[in-house]
């Protein structure tokens, strides 16, 4: 069953459009799970071609990152239009 929450949550990700984010609790809710459930399978990611940095927490805040080629959760938002305000995005 972790696999295959694993990979449907990567496949949902990588359907995400240009500037499209999505947070953990909704991640979540769409699978029946938990937003930690989540959050800990999205940090798990080792394949550069699922764009984690689109997991966002629901309070606006960006979350953590594990990061791709040094380049931060903020830098690769803002580089497809995401505006963000004081580490915050605006939804």
């Amino acid at each position: 069953m972790h696999k295959e929450l694993n990979d449907k949550v990567f496949s949902h990700l990588k359907k995400l459009k240009k500037g499209e984010t999505i947070t953990y609790k909704e991640l979540a809710q769409k699978y029946n799970s938990h937003p930690r459930a989540i959050a800990k399978i999205v940090s798990s990611n080792k394949d550069r071609s699922v764009p984690c940095y689109k997991v966002t927490r629901s309070d606006g805040k960006l979350g953590g990152y594990n990061g791709l080629l040094g380049r931060s959760k903020e830098e690769l938002l803002m580089r497809e239009g995401v505006v963000i305000t004081s580490n915050d995005i605006e939804v």
